[in-house]
């Protein structure tokens, strides 16, 4: 269905003359390092696939509502997983108690407009910490009739226990009237309209049509787990990647793994000085599991003992 854009995504934007996009991580403003290398890179619809199916933290935005259970909060929810069908829809399960919840089963159509936020925080402590955000803006509905069970299996595949089997509706008493019903948990449908990305690459626009037929990076669900214990175990290899810095190598530089992907390391340095630059690690060639991952980080740390 074609939809009207201009929902406002915060903190990404385009100003009003220029097709380039601004970023809350500008150097001159917050200080994050973007890279400066020529280096190969995940698409813009690849990370934010990979933010919306990673365990980031998120918020559900609904501009306007008012959640009685949080009075100092405008229309925002946590939904405790989420998911994206081969449409590009994003599926979110959420409280039945929630803002989003109740607002969505009461609109009228698609009238609901709401906008999802992905915050990704880098597992190791390092300087400038949050690597990026996400947003995504659309038209929320309930998933309902036939659509509850293929999208249940959706959600079920990211996280197969837990509040899935909450799913089922559980009657809830008011006085002496006649019980009402309402799910533990609702599944909602974000149709999306707009999308907005801001990380470590930069910031940029990406078509909504692009997030289905992307793939989520197959290093996501290891990526935490490795970089800590690349961080705790192997800081000393870490820090020998400084002989590949060429000119930028210098003395009392700090290394911290600092992302990972298919395509590679990046590393965080900092100086005395406290001052900081990312160096980006290509692998000779993209991994596609664990198994590659351990040639590519092995032939890495060699490169860097020579």
């Amino acid at each position: 269905m074609s939809r009207p854009h201009g929902i406002p995504l915060p903190s990404a934007h385009r100003s009003s003359g220029s097709n380039e996009t601004e970023s809350a991580f500008d150097d001159d403003r917050q200080g994050q390092p973007r890279p400066r290398e020529g280096v190969r890179q995940l698409t813009g619809a690849e990370r934010v696939r990979t933010l919306v199916e990673s365990n980031a933290s998120v918020s559900l935005t609904l501009p306007g509502a008012r959640d009685t259970h949080e009075p100092d909060e405008l229309g925002k929810g946590a939904p405790v997983t989420r998911t994206v069908t081969p449409d590009g829809d994003v599926i979110l399960l959420v409280s039945g108690e929630s803002a989003a919840a109740r607002a969505a089963a009461h609109a009228q159509d698609d009238d609901l407009t709401a906008v999802i936020e992905i915050t990704d925080v880098a597992p190791v402590s390092v300087p400038h910490r949050i690597r990026g955000r996400a947003w995504l803006a659309g038209w929320l509905t309930p998933v309902r009739g036939a659509d509850r069970a293929v999208c249940a299996a959706l959600l079920a595949e990211r996280r197969p226990v837990g509040e899935l089997l909450g799913m089922s509706e559980a009657p809830e008493p008011h006085g002496d009237g006649p019980r009402s019903v309402r799910p533990a948990w609702m599944m909602l449908r974000l149709e999306v309209g707009e999308i907005s990305v801001d990380d470590l690459w930069g910031a940029e626009r990406v078509d909504p049509e692009e997030l289905a037929g992307a793939e989520p990076d197959p290093m996501a669900a290891h990526e935490a787990e490795l970089l800590q214990h690349l961080h705790a175990a192997h800081a000393e290899r870490v820090a020998d990647l400084c002989g590949l810095l060429g000119p930028r190598a210098g003395e009392g530089l700090s290394a911290a793994p600092l992302a990972l992907d298919r395509l590679g390391l990046r590393v965080r340095f900092t100086a005395a000085d406290r001052c900081s630059f990312d160096a980006r690690f290509d692998f000779p060639e993209p991994v596609a599991d664990i198994c590659g991952l351990r040639r590519a980080m092995h032939h890495l740390f060699a490169a860097a003992a020579h």
